[in-house]
């Protein structure tokens, strides 16, 4: 009988697949600090992105991060 190994899930795979965003996620999981790592870096463009086109780059960042308030919503209404 052939061992069994212990897959992730497809939605894990298709993650780390993916190449910048798939670093990023295996960093998440193995070191729980990078995540802050990942948002300090994530404020440092933003900043630099306003100091460099303005109130245009401010309104598109907040327009990229609706989707993702949508969600967190969604989950504190659940509970």
């Amino acid at each position: 009988m052939t061992p069994q190994t212990n897959r992730a899930p497809l939605g894990l795979r298709v993650l780390y697949a993916i190449p910048l965003l798939g670093r990023i996620a295996r960093d998440i999981a193995t070191d729980k600090d990078s995540i802050f790592y990942a948002l300090m870096i994530f404020v440092t463009v933003v900043v630099l992105a306003v100091k460099t086109w303005g109130l245009v780059a401010l309104a598109m960042s907040a327009l990229a991060l609706v989707p993702i308030m949508f969600v967190l919503l969604l989950m504190i209404t659940r509970g």
